[in-house]
């Protein structure tokens, strides 16, 4: 399916115009064509109207558009990221039916600048764009795309266009927090699984709830009191009438539970008794739901510690074959590409070998979310230009990841930013096939690697998804204390995703 997102210019007569020139041209070679405008006015409806009349498009005018003027500006004020979310969904239904879907941008949107907005929106389509500029702002227009584009394709067109100068781009492909999250939930809705959240008694946890329940991504079994849990769910107005609710205290899995923790820790000296108290703890009761193929994953945190979410799972789960060291990374979705940070909440002083084993399943959990990972092992050197105890551990971790996963792409040791520039790399790590070009960092300690997620995060103004736990049989994830009820709902979404891959 190709696309292009046409943003126009304050001109009505020559946006029709050229709109016209366009489609007649595009009809002439695909069949099946689609016209999409994500806000429209009054009489930007009735254009749409008649461009689907005039060259028989096959689309009724409701698929047309996503906001009219007024709800436009409305639900872009209330929360960017629903507003941008029902314009991805709405152009995605049509590219599922359509081999052509032209995008109309549209002319104004209140006090704020539309050529910027429409650029936005380009990039979270992946439409190449096709701009009208009036003659004199045209240079201008050209820098700021190039900037924003990254040098991908786009052509500025004026009132002298001519047909004949047309050209077809291939789709640009941006990987934006919204089409992350996008991308996330249609692999979700593909193959639902089961998920735990045992913290039933934080708002923040039945808020994600209902929100995961109206995507219908997954299926939730929430711990604790069925009573209290539903009180608490309509003293805040939530919906929550078809999720499963299980009380640790009184569950008829409770013996059954209890004789498994058993067995697994009686080596360790563990008595029966022992087991049965721990298994109404709402931690170890949702860990043996997924130990015993019960629910598929959990996620916890929100109100416990790191370590009291990880330890029953490493007692009841364990780690995968080959790999030793438990850690945490984050996804940090920037404004059109998408990396890697590790360990971020784990592993405080890792070893070389447990550096090694942390790009590893790093590159693992990159791959199995659709990125192709490029491993740049951090340090505060690149290659042999500095020396010390940190530096030689990541040349040594370097070295045993190279030997132990030859078909791993890695490097290091990298400073950050010869990392992710190139034409930095080109200068300190010119013969590197991972400088410049890497999206899986590893760090040298937590320390490192927790202020550098959340520098980023808060400076760049990056969505920092995780700590998503790696080696792990079965996915058991880890939310921070402070967490938004946007990342329970990613961090549910990522988990079950991580559910589908380890079968």
């Amino acid at each position: 399916m190709k696309s292009l997102y046409l943003i126009r210019s304050s001109h009505k007569d020559l946006n029709r115009k050229i709109t016209a020139e366009l489609l007649e041209l595009l009809s002439q070679k695909y069949k099946k064509l689609a016209l999409f405008c994500p806000v429209v006015s009054e009489d930007t409806i009735e254009s749409l109207r008649i461009f689907i009349q005039d060259f028989d498009l096959k689309q009724d005018l409701a698929s047309a558009y996503s906001f009219n003027f007024q709800n436009g500006l409305k639900s872009y004020n209330e929360d960017q990221n629903i507003f941008i979310d029902k314009i991805i969904n709405d152009y995605e239904k049509l590219t599922m039916e359509y081999d052509f879907v032209f995008v109309a941008g549209f002319s104004r949107f209140g006090i704020l600048g539309s050529f910027e907005i429409n650029t936005r929106l380009a990039k979270e389509l992946n439409a190449p764009i096709y701009a009208i500029v009036e003659k004199d702002n045209a240079l201008m227009s050209k820098d700021y795309l190039k900037k924003r584009l990254n040098h991908e394709n786009f052509i500025i067109i004026d009132q002298w266009f001519n047909k004949q100068d047309f050209k077809e781009f291939d789709n640009y492909q941006f990987l934006t927090p919204n089409r992350f999250r996008y991308d996330l939930i249609q692999r979700a809705k593909k193959d639902k699984k089961i998920i735990v959240l045992p913290e039933s008694d934080d708002e923040r946890i039945l808020k994600a709830c209902e929100i995961l329940k109206n995507l219908e991504v997954v299926d939730i079994i929430l711990l604790g009191d069925e009573k209290e849990i539903r009180q608490k769910a309509d003293k805040l107005e939530l919906r929550l009438k078809d999720v499963q609710i299980l009380n640790p205290l009184n569950s008829p899995f409770h013996e059954e539970f209890a004789n498994k923790l058993h067995e697994t820790r009686k080596a360790k000296g563990m008595s029966l008794e022992e087991a049965k108290k721990l298994v109404l703890d709402r931690t170890y009761f949702g860990t043996l739901l997924v130990y015993t193929n019960k629910a598929h994953a959990m996620v916890s945190g929100a109100s416990t510690t790191t370590a009291e979410t990880i330890r029953p799972a490493l007692q009841l789960i364990k780690t995968k074959e080959g790999v030793k060291t438990v850690s945490g990374m984050f996804f940090m979705s920037l404004e059109d590409s998408l990396l890697v940070f590790a360990d971020c909440a784990v592993t405080p002083n890792p070893t070389p070998e447990q550096i090694a084993e942390i790009a590893y399943s790093s590159a693992n959990t990159a791959e199995a979310f659709g990125l192709n990972p490029k491993v740049a092992i951090l340090s505060y050197s690149s290659g042999d230009s500095g020396s010390g105890k940190s530096v030689e551990a990541s040349k040594e971790a370097t070295k045993i990841a190279k030997e132990r996963y030859p078909d791993l792409f890695i490097d290091g040791p990298l400073q950050f930013d010869a990392a992710i520039d190139e034409i930095t790399a080109k200068s300190k790590m010119p013969n590197s096939k991972v400088a410049g070009k890497a999206n899986v960092f590893v760090f040298p300690d937590l320390n490192a690697a927790n202020i550098g997620y959340k520098a980023v995060q808060r400076t760049a103004n990056a969505l920092a998804i995780g700590p998503i736990l790696q080696g792990l049989k079965k996915p058991v994830n880890d939310l921070s204390r402070g967490c938004l009820v946007d990342d329970v709902v990613n961090t549910v979404i990522l988990s079950a995703i991580q559910a589908k891959d380890n079968k």
